[in-house]
């Protein structure tokens, strides 16, 4: 930079010079850094000399109160040191600035008595270290894009007030000297994880209207792509290197400064000439729990249902634009000029979207140049943007300065609408389903196993147990039977004894019976005892008899018992096989219903995920020739049909492997994602007409409405409204809809919306019941139109377009029922107060808008009763307006003829001299 350029002078390769040194290191010792409190949001108004603003406008460190401002645009003006040329010139004159960083305000002189004065998100003086102008300006930025939001940092002024040096000074010799890129990518990789997640970059210069690659000098002329549905821009052809440190970051930086083209200017020795952005791509994976998988008996098993990974992906936009500069000052000439007029126009389209954005005008002019097309969605679309605004103190340029401020201050006024980007990694999610299933694989086999072991153990007891039983009860038997043996042989023995004793004695006797006859007498006294005696031993034998047959008795009791004990032991091994057989089998059981639930999961997952890329395609599809449906139908349906074929061979599958009621099933899962996907299938199917029936005599349809009753997630709200509006295509359906309250779900439902896409279904689904002649009063009743009506908040094109479509179907209807003498009354679309919104939108930029809106402002025409209403709302001019420059032919006629059949229109068109 020359001496125009003030003490941030500094080489494109990042070196600084000692003055740079010398005011950083006094602004860091005598201004630390200070806490910065949150206060309320503002909208700015226009600055005058005589009022100031009284708004409080929010610190760009305050993230928390995005939510309150839908995501305003942050700005933040950073003044310039005097350079030495400047402290020499302007010696006799005051700054034509004076900052009050502690008030936020900034003074801008227009004399030594009157000055204007200015607010914004923050002032920061020329002492302001690089690492505050970080913290307030960017670090709000970068935590979103850590998030998953897309954020936007951008410095804008004039040339030479310090812009590359706050965005892209890489502080090779003096650490404190960082500027906001090299910090930014610090957080970002202190912030990932480098195993799960990636960083990527793209840096690229805007050179003469072309777009330039910095990182491959040869690739010199990039195409700008945009997504026609989410209007996300992408550059396909910029180089997009992933990081890992913060020294190959750096590198890149390097490189690319030094391809970035800069010319001396009277204003500025190294001007640069282009306008430099750097895009950073983060992916990052969230994770989530895992959920457990209900058992049968209610309780939660071991088996766990896995979640697919969330990932993020943010998207941070660093722009460091060139500096305007006016030729007089400048003294740029021959291709320098051309460079100058090139910076100059880009800069001026920037400036006519910010004011069109300000002014919440219809139109804004994003295509005038390659610049606003590369920040449309930093301005007005769904990144979180930081604007620091870089300004000098020298009174010579205080035309400069001033345009710059006011740059800042209508950039204020920009609202966006900040969105998370995130999607389910199915990838990773499989690569976790193999290691559960291996892992759950295992805990089987080793809980088969220890069930095997023990069912062994158990047998080898109960046989052990039998046969020690076996041998006690032979043991004691075998003792029993001896000792009765033995008192038998004791017992005979002595009978013998006894008996031999007593034949003795008998012989004897009988030899001596005639010796003696006195001794007769004595004789026979001894034959009683002896007679006696005999008698006591046969009363003993015949005890032992008894005692004998007892023992016996005995011995085949506990043969009986052995008998029933191993009649026992089988009866029990015969119900230990049983109860093994039937864990077996409910193991089986188990196993099956296992897999069954992880293949119907997995196919549920793929098909939901085939259903929405197949859907997208016919989207973008559709809307290439939305513009003149009329006219390239016959050439679209053909590439419809085929991009739909992939969807109904995956809907043939799914009804032959898992069937129609099971799906349906799904929807009352407890499982969110579960309930997400299964809704998700049946929106598919019920896209197909053949489907319809009996989805809704599966109870389908119901179900579909409990979803809206009882769910809280936006998904399911979108999807399932998607599906109603596919059945509502049915007229019989429509009645089964108005029956079981369906309109009021889907008002109440709209009501709470907060996605564009999700009332876009809603809207679709009132606007098919609006084609019924039959439930117009009933739709009317339950608020159907007011639904429709209140749903145009957002502004949205696609919910606007199927709002006209349901506005011209009730319009229809109600014509047809004047024209058959059914209807005598002003229009119910009059009464509900649509009539404003009709004409306000019935030039309409978008075709699809503006052909309904004219078809309801004909059919309303039609209708006698209606002609008043509609000359006072201003409707008879569009009508007029219609009638001349429709670009449909019906259209236009039917305007005309509903002009001339109409008494009152024709009266009051007379009565304006106007020619219809």
């Amino acid at each position: 930079m020359s001496n125009n350029t003030g003490t941030w002078n500094h080489s494109r390769n990042g070196t600084t010079k000692s003055s740079l040194n010398k005011t950083l290191n006094s602004s860091i010792n005598s201004n630390p850094r200070s806490s910065l409190s949150s206060s309320s949001s503002f909208k700015s108004n226009k600055s005058s000399s005589s009022s100031l603003r009284r708004s409080s406008p929010a610190s760009l460190s305050s993230a928390k109160n995005d939510a309150a401002v839908l995501g305003r645009v942050r700005v933040a003006v950073r003044l310039r040191p005097k350079n030495t040329e400047e402290l020499v010139a302007d010696a006799d004159f005051a700054d034509c600035v004076e900052v009050q960083p502690e008030l936020k305000r900034l003074k801008l002189r227009k004399n030594n008595w009157d000055s204007d004065t200015y607010e914004f998100d923050e002032v920061l003086t020329e002492f302001a270290s690089q690492k505050r102008v970080y913290e307030v300006v960017a670090k709000p930025v970068v935590e979103s894009v850590l998030d998953g939001y897309n954020g936007t940092i951008m410095a804008y002024g004039q040339t030479g007030t310090g812009k590359t040096y706050t965005l892209g000074q890489l502080g090779e010799e003096d650490t404190a000297g960082r500027g906001i890129m090299v910090r930014a990518m610090e957080d970002i990789l202190a912030g990932i994880r480098l195993d799960t997640d990636t960083v990527l970059i793209s840096y690229f210069q805007l050179y003469m209207e072309t777009i330039q690659d910095l990182l491959n000098p040869s690739n010199d002329n990039i195409s700008i792509m945009e997504d026609p549905k989410s209007g996300d821009v992408s550059l396909p052809g910029a180089s997009c290197v992933e990081i890992k440190d913060q020294k190959s970051f750096l590198e890149l930086l390097r490189l690319g400064e030094a391809h970035r083209f800069a010319a001396n200017t009277k204003m500025n020795t190294e001007s640069s000439r282009s306008h430099a952005i750097l895009m950073v791509h983060v992916r990052r994976s969230v994770k989530e729990k895992d959920s457990s998988l209900p058992s049968e008996n209610g309780n939660s098993s071991h088996v766990k249902i896995l979640k697919p990974p969330v990932v993020r992906k943010g998207k941070l936009v660093v722009v460091d634009l060139a500096g305007s500069e006016r030729i007089d000052k400048s003294g740029s000439d021959g291709h320098a000029l051309e460079e100058a007029k090139s910076i100059n126009l880009s800069l001026s389209a920037l400036g006519k979207c910010i004011n069109a954005l300000a002014e919440n005008s219809a139109h804004v002019p994003v295509r005038d140049s390659k610049l606003t097309r590369l920040l449309r969605d930093s301005f007005g679309g769904t990144a979180r943007t930081s604007l620091v605004v870089t300004i000098g103190p020298s009174t010579r340029h205080r035309g400069e300065t001033a345009s710059t401020i006011m740059f800042g201050q209508r950039a204020m006024k920009v609202e966006n609408m900040l969105k998370i980007k995130e999607e389910f990694d199915y990838k990773s999610l499989s690569r976790k389903l193999d290691i559960q299933l291996d892992k759950l694989m295992a805990e089987s086999e080793r809980l088969q196993k220890a069930f095997q072991d023990r069912i062994d153990e158990i047998d080898t007891e109960a046989q052990n147990r039998v046969s020690d039983a076996e041998r006690k009860y032979a043991d004691a038997l075998e003792k029993e039977r001896q000792k009765y043996q033995k008192d038998y042989m004791e017992a005979v023995k002595k009978l013998e004894e006894q008996w031999a004793i007593n034949q003795r004695k008998q012989s004897n006797e009988a030899s001596t019976s005639g010796a003696k006859h006195d001794l007769s007498d004595k004789s026979s006294t001894r034959e009683v005892p002896a007679a006696e005696e005999l008698a006591e031993v046969k009363r003993l034998l015949q005890n032992e008899k008894l005692l004998k047959k007892a023992a016996e008795q005995e011995a085949a009791n506990l043969k009986t018992q052995l008998v029933q004990s191993k009649k026992q032991e089988a009866a029990a091994n015969s119900e230990m096989l049983k109860l093994h057989q039937m864990l077996k089998d409910e193991a089986y059981q188990r196993e099956k219903l296992e897999r069954e639930i992880a293949m119907l999961q997995g196919q549920l997952l793929q098909l939901s995920f085939e259903a929405d890329e197949s859907r997208e395609r016919l989207d973008n599809r559709t809307s290439e020739v939305h513009v003149d449906v009329d006219t390239q139908v016959s050439q679209v349906r053909p590439q419809i049909d085929d991009a739909g074929n992939e969807d109904k061979s995956s809907i043939a599958k799914l009804f032959e492997q898992v069937g129609l009621q099971k799906i349906l099933s799904l929807l009352e899962a407890d499982d969110a994602d579960i309930r997400i996907h299964a809704v998700k299938v049946v929106a598919n199917l019920a896209a197909e007409e053949t489907n319809q029936e009996k989805i809704v005599e599966a109870g389908g349809l119901t179900s579909l409405l409990n979803l809206l009753r009882s769910s809280e997630d936006e998904t399911i709200h979108r999807v399932a409204a998607g599906a109603i509006a596919n059945l509502a295509m049915n007229e019989t359906n429509q009645e089964l809809i108005m029956a079981q309250g369906g309109v009021g779900l889907l008002s109440v439902t709209a009501t709470n919306a907060e996605d564009p896409q999700t009332l876009r279904m809603i809207a679709g689904a009132v606007a098919n019941l609006c084609g019924n002649d039959k439930l117009q009063a009933k739709l009317r009743g339950e608020g159907g139109i007011k639904a429709l009506l209140g749903m145009v908040r957002f502004g949205h094109p696609d919910v606007l377009a199927q709002v006209a479509r349901g506005i011209a179907n009730f319009a229809k209807c109600e014509s047809r029922a004047s024209s058959q003498g059914y209807r005598t009354g002003r229009s119910l679309l009059i009464q509900d107060g649509a009539l404003p919104w009709i004409v306000q939108n019935a030039n309409n930029e978008a075709s699809s808008i503006r052909r309904h809106i004219e078809l309801a402002l004909c059919h309303l025409a039609q209708h006698e009763a209606n002609a008043t209403d509609m000359i006072s709302g201003g409707a008879l001019w569009e009508l007029v307006r219609i009638s001349r420059d429709c670009s449909r032919d019906d259209i236009r006629s039917l305007a005309r003829r509903t002009l001339a059949s109409s008494p009152t229109f024709l009266s009051e068109l007379k009565r304006l001299n106007v020619d219809h």
